[in-house]
């Protein structure tokens, strides 16, 4: 086969995925989420074995122990979740309020001419924020709550998911043994290769990034509920989920945090002083122990990109796009690195060398 047909082919096939995706993105959650569980837990079903203890038992260990952890976290964190955002969600424009009369008896008076200069009414301002974040937050529980494809996604959550993570978690190495038998034989090397190198970028997202981002939210959670904080946990867990984007977990969780802690605590600067240690202290830990332990260099992405790739699968494909983007973004790098480790050999780059024109003869000199 040609370049051109292997490259009209492969086009091909990506349309056809990406075309699948966008079809039938609405019934794809269970699968997909199925699919990033078994790959997450694929290295503890790995150890189990290497311990002696038979796949189909590692799998049913792995994933009766899921479902019991996750059943009790739901049972004990749902309930206290639903109030805390239902409250929140009517409590938005009076905190937007507090925040305003805050700012009116706080701010330095250049700081308020300058706002008064650009003519920017800040009340109402706050005030239409609040209406609509809080009109946004009641359409989301809306959606979720009520609709039947709504209702159809959340059983199949729960009953599909558990299902599509045990065959895929036990057949995991027969399924990559398969698809290796049919590489086609003149590259196997090479495609083996890529394979390893989107494997351990991935890795670095669905089992690093996720694990930073499960224990960051746990940490602020736990910190912020004993600090006292109004919303501490559903801040904290807000602020940990988020993190799986860069900079936004600990920037919206920080400003959610440190306005509920001036609202609620002012003029105690000390608990206002623990709730922003509270933020600065697990960033510290991210910075110099989870992320770099946990995921290092490993997904190869500028945190821009990363962003992009979040922001453009998350507005094509929705929940579904989200938990695809980086892994999809980190095996786009992968070849394009390769892409371009081939460019810079070809002669497309270094250009075709120069025949060296054969010298001339020298003519005798003629003796007089």
């Amino acid at each position: 086969m040609t370049l051109q047909r292997q490259m009209i082919f492969w086009t091909a096939a990506l349309v056809v995925v990406i075309l699948a995706l966008w079809l039938l993105g609405d019934i794809m959650l269970p699968f997909i989420a199925g699919l990033v569980l078994a790959y997450f837990l694929d290295p503890i079903a790995d150890a189990l074995e290497r311990l002696g203890l038979p796949r189909l038992a590692a799998t049913l260990l792995i994933l009766i122990t899921s479902i019991v952890a996750i059943v009790v976290l739901l049972v004990l964190l749902l309930p206290v979740l639903g109030d805390q955002i239902a409250r929140f969600s009517s409590n938005l424009p009076g905190l937007m309020q507090a925040l305003v009369k805050l700012f009116e008896e706080l701010a330095p008076q250049w700081l308020k001419d300058m706002v008064a200069a650009s003519g920017t009414n800040l009340p109402a301002s706050l005030s239409d924020l609040a209406g609509k974040a809080a009109g946004w937050l009641a359409a989301i529980l809306t959606s979720i709550l009520s609709g039947s494809l709504a209702l159809v996604n959340v059983i199949s959550l729960l009953i599909v998911t558990p299902i599509v993570a045990f065959y895929m978690l036990n057949d995991w190495d027969h399924m990559v043994a398969k698809v290796d038998g049919w590489l086609p034989r003149d590259h196997h090397n090479t495609i083996r290769a890529l394979a390893r190198q989107i494997d351990e970028a991935m890795a670095g997202f669905i089992r690093g990034q996720g694990t930073v981002c499960l224990l960051l939210g746990i940490f602020y959670a736990v910190a912020l509920s004993f600090a006292g904080l109004n919303f501490g946990l559903l801040i904290g867990l807000g602020a940990g989920l988020l993190s799986f984007i860069p900079y936004v977990g600990s920037i919206i969780g920080g400003v959610l945090a440190i306005g509920m802690a001036l609202i609620q605590f002012w003029p105690d600067w000390l608990q206002i002083i623990i709730i922003v240690g509270i933020f600065g202290l697990g960033q510290f830990i991210e910075g110099n122990f989870l992320s770099p332990n946990l995921v290092g260099n490993r997904i190869g992405l500028h945190p821009v990109w990363l962003m992009f790739a979040l922001f453009a699968f998350g507005y094509l494909f929705g929940f579904v796009g989200l938990l695809l983007a980086v892994p999809l973004a980190a095996a786009v790098g992968v070849l394009v690195r390769f892409a371009l480790q081939q460019y810079l050999k070809s002669p497309l780059y270094l250009g075709v060398p120069t025949q060296e024109k054969p010298a001339e003869p020298k003519r005798r000199s003629r003796s007089k």
